[in-house]
């Protein structure tokens, strides 16, 4: 337990290290860099988002969810949708007062309608439209950034549509749903997505991903047993 103690406050203290020297980087820097850092915290805004809508949803009070929001993600309208007391509160809120507005506007999402399901179908609208516009931004700017971080940003758009896809084999999503929720900027993209969206089952999405030459090995050890690994595991060792 003390071991335990003593890893999770190095844990904290290295994180609150890596914030400082990014902040302190990122407020001395001008375009295109500042944008560039800006893009790097939009994936923790993410899930720090639909970390705070869940937990409303759940009756928790936002004082309470802030703590566990990653630093990274923090921005000076957090402190203003706090107030928020449902997930429609919040919903609106986020559309409207923070960076991720812009993502907001391209997923089209009733308020009134946020349930679990919904919430996680959330999550996969958002990272599909930063990982397209982070893409983008990448290419347009060229050079060494793009021949650097596309590839990178194209591996990550593959991981979430593989993992959507797995994800949706417990769920009632239709086909043509499923595939709206893929990022377009990946390797897979269009062919590999139109087999993914297909797919009724994990050996079906094994054999997708072994036609694909750089994502062969990618399934090989992964399985649901007590000495398996997750598609995560394997896929940050790819990162």
């Amino acid at each position: 337990a003390v071991v335990s103690t003593q890893s999770t406050g190095i844990d904290e203290r290295l994180k609150e290290r890596l914030v400082h020297e990014f902040t302190h980087i990122r407020n001395q820097c001008v375009q295109p860099l500042a944008q560039f850092l800006d893009y790097m915290t939009y994936g923790y805004m993410i899930d720090n988002i639909i970390l705070l809508i869940t937990g409303t949803l759940r009756n928790r009070p936002i004082a309470e969810l802030l703590p566990r929001c990653h630093p990274l993600g923090t921005f000076d309208e957090l402190a203003t949708i706090s107030i928020a007391q449902s997930p429609a509160e919040l919903f609106n809120a986020v559309m409207v007062d923070t960076p991720l507005a812009p993502f907001f506007s391209e997923c089209v999402q009733d308020e009134n309608d946020l349930d679990e399901m919904n919430i996680e179908i959330l999550r996969n609208k958002l990272y599909k439209a930063y990982l397209e516009d982070f893409y983008g931004f990448c290419k347009k700017l060229g050079g060494t950034t793009a021949d650097v971080m596309c590839p990178i940003l194209a591996f990550e758009a593959d991981r979430r549509a593989i993992t959507i896809t797995i994800n949706s084999f417990r769920t009632d999503l239709l086909k043509d749903d499923i595939e709206n929720l893929y990022p377009t900027c990946g390797k897979l993209y269009p062919e590999g997505l139109k087999f993914l969206k297909n797919a009724e089952d994990r050996e079906e999405v094994r054999r997708i991903c072994e036609r694909f030459g750089s994502y062969k090995d990618l399934y090989n050890g992964v399985g649901d047993g007590p000495n398996d690994k997750t598609l995560e595991d394997k896929s940050s060792r790819r990162r």
